[in-house]
């Protein structure tokens, strides 16, 4: 029985967020987050070090890695 189960719901609206990711030169962090389309601003969900953290944070929040907006 499926009764306390929840319906899984996407972590971000594509039509209203674009997925991308923030790489810095000096460190070589890269912040994952998503920008707003409206407003351009970016928000930050997380920081990974390495290609490997990068696709888990996008298979946590349901994002394709082809689809990252990437930009330092």
């Amino acid at each position: 029985m499926s009764l306390f189960k929840r319906e899984k719901k996407p972590l971000y609206d594509p039509e209203k967020q674009q997925p991308a990711a923030r790489k810095s030169y000096c460190n070589r962090e890269i912040a994952f987050g998503f920008i707003d389309r409206d407003t351009g601003k970016f928000r930050e969900y997380g920081c990974a070090n390495s290609q490997r953290e990068l696709e888990e944070l996008c298979g946590k929040y349901g994002v394709n890695e082809k689809d990252l907006k990437i930009f330092y």
